[in-house]
């Protein structure tokens, strides 16, 4: 099988609808993050799809990103940049939270839990370092990204416009949700950002699919015929 560019944009479309997917069943099976979860098989096996959902998106945004490069301008750029690297952070952490911080509970059972909890907006009762900042740079990183990602969505004119206004409404209501509701409600507010995801994806194939037409004008203008009589 041939590779080409278009393979490659729809494997992208497909990762970010994956990544919307996921991103929204993991809200409902999440287990707690307590000590008691840690060294259970579901708790392994949702942070490992976390994992993946984060690589997933990267490659998805990348897609998204390279199919509108043009039309992006500066501030796609931005929110590119921000977007995914909040997603690089996200596997990073994922990735502890699946392989390393079970390892901790025999030994360290309360930085374990206070690592894990960091973004639950537990108190910490261990000195986590610079680690305690991670829950606002991601915050930031989620929210101006995703909002300048949706703004370059819906100025470039390729995709769907109304995807990239969910996806702004969706990082929108993310901060509201997590300063008015308990941790366990606020994780449904990824579900709009879930289907913004799923959204871009499905316009990013079918932007694929759409056959090449010819330029109005030269599908219209009217042949000369060289050997016509003068």
């Amino acid at each position: 099988m041939s590779i080409t560019s278009s393979t490659l944009t729809r494997a992208a479309a497909v990762a970010a609808a994956l990544y919307g997917l996921i991103y929204i069943v993991i809200q409902f099976i999440h287990p707690a993050d307590v000590v008691e979860s840690l060294g259970t098989q579901l708790w392994v096996t949702v942070h490992i799809l976390s994992f993946a959902m984060a690589v997933f998106a990267l490659i998805g945004i990348t897609g998204i990103y390279l199919r509108q490069i043009r039309q992006f301008g500066v501030l796609g750029l931005v929110g590119y940049l921000m977007f995914g690297l909040f997603f690089l952070l996200q596997s990073a952490f994922n990735f502890a939270e699946a392989f390393i911080a079970p390892l901790l509970v025999a030994d360290a059972p309360q930085f374990a839990v206070d690592f894990v909890g960091l973004f639950g907006r537990y108190p910490a009762v261990t000195d986590l370092g610079v680690l305690k900042a991670l829950p606002l740079v991601g915050a930031a990183l989620y929210v101006g990204g995703a909002v300048l990602f949706g703004v370059a969505v819906i100025r470039a004119r390729m995709l769907s416009r109304g995807a990239g206004i969910l996806m702004i409404v969706a990082a929108a209501v993310t901060p509201v949700a997590g300063a008015l509701l308990p941790h366990a409600l606020e994780r449904m507010a990824a579900v709009p950002m879930g289907l913004a995801l799923i959204w871009l994806g499905y316009s990013l194939w079918a932007d694929v699919r759409k056959p090449a037409s010819l330029p109005l004008a030269a599908a219209s203008e009217p042949r000369l015929d060289p050997t016509a009589a003068v």
